[in-house]
C-alpha cells in the first residue's frame, strides 16, 4: 500500500483541488492497481477543512498542535500503522501531477526530492517572482526539499526516525536524517507538484516566507 499525508490547517480554499489531484493520481494505470491511501492531518482546523475531507473520502486525523512537524509526523505514522511501504507528502494548497506517485516509485531510490511549480503569482510582485526564477532548480540534480513533493520508503523512514515534530522545515530535518542514515535519494524534477505562492503563509519560515524573503 502507498500512502499520501496532507497536512491542513483552515485549508478550505485549496483543499477540494488538493483532494481532485490526489485521486487522479492515486488511480494511475501505472501503479497497477496497488491500493493508495490517503490521510488529510486536520491541525486545529475551524473552517470547512474537515467537511470537505470527509465528502472525497479518504481517512483524516485531528489534532490541535498548530505545528505542521507533528501533522505529518502522525500521519505518517498512521500510514505505518496500516501497511504502508511507501509515504508520500503533499500539502493542501498543492496539486500533484497525474503520475506523481508513479514518478516517485520509477526512481526506484529510497526517498525522492520533487520540485514544484508556482500556480500563479498574483499574490507576489515582480521582483519576487523574478528572484525566484533566479534561484531555483527545475531540473534532475537539484537540491530542493519540498513537504509538498516528498517520497520515502517505510523502511528508510522509519531508519531515519521519522518527522520531527519542529513548526518549520521539518521536511528538511527530515532528508538530513535520511542522507545520515545513509538512504539513497533522488533528486528529481520528474515527480511534479504544483503549489500556491500565497502572502498568508500557514507555517512560519515556510514557502510563503521563503518567497517573502526573495522579494526584499
Amino acid at each position: 500500500m502507498l500512502g499520501i499525508v496532507i497536512p491542513a490547517h483552515n485549508e478550505e480554499r485549496f483543499l477540494p483541488a488538493c483532494l481532485r489531484a490526489i485521486r487522479r493520481a492515486a488511480r494511475h494505470p501505472g501503479l497497477n492497481g496497488e491500493e493508495v491511501a490517503v490521510m488529510v492531518v486536520l491541525d486545529a482546523c475551524t473552517d470547512r477543512s474537515a467537511r470537505i475531507a470527509a465528502r472525497s473520502g479518504v481517512g483524516t486525523l485531528s489534532v490541535d498542535a498548530r505545528n505542521v512537524g507533528v501533522a505529518r509526523a502522525l500521519g505518517a505514522s498512521a500510514m505505518l500503522e496500516n501497511g504502508a511501504r511507501w509515504l508520500a507528502f503533499t500539502d493542501a494548497d498543492s496539486r500533484v501531477a497525474p503520475d506523481w506517485l508513479v514518478a516517485q516509485l520509477a526512481l526506484r531510490a529510497e526517498a525522492v526530492c520533487g520540485v514544484i511549480v508556482v500556480d500563479n503569482w498574483r499574490e507576489q510582485d515582480a521582483a519576487t517572482r523574478a528572484a525566484f526564477y533566479r534561484s531555483y532548480v527545475d531540473a534532475d540534480g537539484h537540491r530542493h526539499v519540498h513537504g509538498a513533493n516528498l517520497g520515502v520508503s517505510a523502511r528508510a523512514y522509519r531508519r531515519a526516525g521519522g518527522i520531527p515534530p519542529i513548526a518549520c522545515s521539518e521536511d528538511v530535518a527530515l532528508v538530513d536524517m535520511l542522507i545520515a542514515t545513509g538512504t539513497t535519494i533522488a533528486w528529481s524534477a520528474a515527480p511534479r507538484v504544483v503549489t500556491s505562492a500565497r502572502r498568508a503563509s500557514k507555517a512560519r519560515g515556510g514557502f510563503g516566507d521563503t518567497l517573502a524573503m526573495l522579494g526584499e
